[in-house]
């Protein structure tokens, strides 16, 4: 059998050996949230690194306080570990010392378990779990193992396979075995809905594992809680030096404790993509083991996982090759729940390995798509999305214009009487197409300081103040994704417009035209800034700070526009600018006066924009 490592996750290694960047890897290898860290990551990152002048706290004090009083503990029964992992391999040296000499490890699970017990001289012990009973738990044969004290160590959920184990059950064997130590792994309970969580339970010899790195997707910060009673927490302590955990850790940490609201949303959303995945596994032929967690594991008589796993490198996508678990074989892989659209790829990948014309049938290739979006208002970006689309149609391709939601005094009338933004029709024009209202499914027209008219594929469906407007968007975004899919489906290529600016954060929460968009459309993004404002390149690096990952990588590159000058002279800028965001700037758009083109279409009428003699250019 071939060598596998010991974890999933490594897409560093299999970007060298695939000749690729790591970013290019979609990886179900490792089981991390697959909403992404929360919004508030970068911020709370941010603000806490100028605490790196000082040394963390030794003990991550305040950290610890939080954990408990969310527990209902006392400090003294947490401690916090760079990683739980660090926890892990320290609690079998305690046990150690305390005379155990072997552990008991219902197989399959996770391999460090029987890593850490090695580390510290103790032997394991192994009871197999079999697949017909869908790896549930023999707790006669457990209890069995336990007539001479030992450490045991229990996933809850278990992994590979996310089984639960009834709580209730689990105290009643430590208290009736209060010789032996048990290690109960809560990884990955956060993603369970309704679990009776053990680590507010204090036992003298129970120790429970909560690693918050998984499901806030931050698995490369490293951090750890471990809960228990207060002499084998002291006793854990004592094996980790002080400031184990740093400063940027601790203060994501105590974040993350707070925040009650994305973890319903997480598990709400992680139940639905994972029963959708489960079903769609399953119709591949799969035996698919019905997991609690974020991760499914699958059995595959043939092609076996080894195959499966060179297959879908090809594509540049990782699975969990399960062959060197403990009670199972080559035909065992495991795959992380992600994003709806990831698991997309994944199925159609397979498909085309297993040869289901069900699950192709069922895969819908979005048009490829690029989207323009601005640092500010009348950055350009309507004249660009021109230029692009008519780049695009001399390129042979049938491409098609679109932006979710334009707000403007003026409109333009359609053939058919429906009203649409102008700068649409403009780049209808540039596609050579007939303005379509599909092009621009929300307009806006101001009519008072703090209302608009609202036009909804073309047609008045009444006036609404921003409050009203706010609330219909939910009900709108439906009809703008529709007409652009149907759009799309005509088009070879779809070019798109943003509004205003991605960084308005207090418009965020009710998107529909910016990254919500682009998101949908699957469209890689382009930001545009205006030069001749001044700023465009501290507004590149302050726009990409406020966005979230997800939106983060959406952008593609950066685009200087109106630029007059020297190009040479912006190369210091733009060197700055990679380092700080690592996004390229692809473009400077020189500064074309009289180009008798409108421009963005807005609330306000436009004042002429003075024209100066042609500078010198080097583009």
């Amino acid at each position: 059998m071939p060598s596998l490592p010991p974890h999933g996750g490594n897409i560093r290694s299999m970007a060298r050996a695939l000749g690729c960047a790591p970013e290019d890897i979609l990886d179900f290898s490792a089981n991390i949230n697959p909403l992404g860290p929360p919004a508030w990551l970068r911020p709370v990152v941010a603000r806490a690194l100028a605490g790196t002048a000082h040394y963390p706290e030794p003990r991550a004090e305040g950290l610890r306080r939080i954990a408990a009083a969310r527990m209902g503990l006392q400090s003294e029964n947490v401690v916090a570990g760079n990683g739980s992992s660090e926890l892990l391999y320290a609690l079998p040296r305690v046990c150690a010392a305390q005379g155990i000499t072997r552990a008991v490890l219902p197989v399959p699970c996770y391999g460090d378990y029987g890593r850490a017990s090695a580390a510290a001289g103790i032997s394991c012990q192994a009871l197999t779990l079999h697949p017909e009973d869908g790896f549930a738990m023999d707790w006669a044969g457990l209890e069995g193992l336990l007539e001479v004290p030992a450490l045991v160590f229990l996933g809850q959920p278990g992994n590979p396979a996310g089984t639960l184990l009834e709580p209730e059950r689990i105290l009643d064997l430590a208290d009736r075995h209060p010789k032996s130590y048990f290690l109960i792994d809560e990884a990955f309970a956060d993603f369970v809905p309704q679990l009776s969580r053990l680590g507010a339970t204090v036992r003298a010899n129970l120790f429970v594992l909560h690693s918050l790195t998984k499901f806030y997707a931050v698995p490369g910060l490293r951090l750890g809680l471990g809960y228990g009673s207060a002499d084998v927490c002291a006793a854990i302590a004592a094996l980790l030096p002080d400031w184990s955990v740093n400063a940027l850790a601790q203060a994501v940490g105590e974040e993350a404790l707070r925040d009650a609201e994305y973890s319903r949303h997480t598990m709400g959303a992680v139940n639905d993509l994972r029963s959708r995945l489960q079903a769609d596994l399953a119709g591949l032929g799969l035996k698919v083991f019905p997991g609690s967690a974020n991760y499914l594991l699958c059995r595959s008589e043939k092609p076996d996982a080894f195959a499966l796993q060179e297959r879908l490198a090809k594509s540049r996508i990782l699975i969990r090759n399960c062959a060197n678990y403990a009670g199972l074989d080559s035909r065992y892989f495991r795959v992380a729940v992600r994003s709806a659209e990831e698991n997309g790829r994944l199925m159609e990948a397979l498909s085309e390995i297993f040869g289901s014309a069900r699950s192709r049938s069922q895969s819908v290739r979005k048009t490829p798509a690029i989207m323009l979006q601005g640092l500010s208002s009348n950055a350009g970006k309507s004249v660009l999305t021109a230029a692009l689309c008519r780049i695009f149609l001399q390129d042979g391709l049938c491409v098609a214009p679109f932006k979710a939601q334009n707000m403007s005094l003026n409109s333009f009338v359609t053939r058919d009487g429906g009203e649409m933004g102008r700068a649409q029709v403009l780049q209808a024009q540039a596609c050579r197409m007939e303005p379509d209202v599909r092009m621009n499914p929300v307009l806006l027209k101001p009519n008072s300081e703090t209302g608009s008219q609202v036009i909804v594929l073309g047609k008045p469906v009444g006036n609404m103040s921003v409050g009203q407007y706010i609330r219909f968007k939910p009900q709108i975004f439906e009809t703008i994704t529709s007409a652009y899919d149907g759009l799309a489906a005509q088009a070879q290529v779809m070019v798109l417009e943003g509004a205003g600016s991605p960084a308005e954060v207090n418009l965020k929460s009710h998107d529909v035209v910016n990254m919500r968009m682009a998101r949908h459309a699957g469209a890689k993004v382009l930001l545009a800034g205006d030069i001749d404002r001044g700023g465009v390149f501290a507004s590149f690096v302050g726009t990409m700070e406020v966005m979230e990952e997800w939106e983060r990588a959406l952008v593609a590159g950066f685009v200087v526009n109106r630029f007059r000058g020297r190009q040479d002279l912006l190369g210091d800028a733009i060197d700055y600018v990679r380092r700080f965001t690592a996004v390229e700037t692809l473009g400077v758009v020189p500064f074309l006066p009289n180009l008798g083109l409108p421009e963005e279409d807005s609330v306000t009428f436009k004042e002429a924009r003075p024209f100066g003699r042609r500078a010198e250019l080097r583009v």
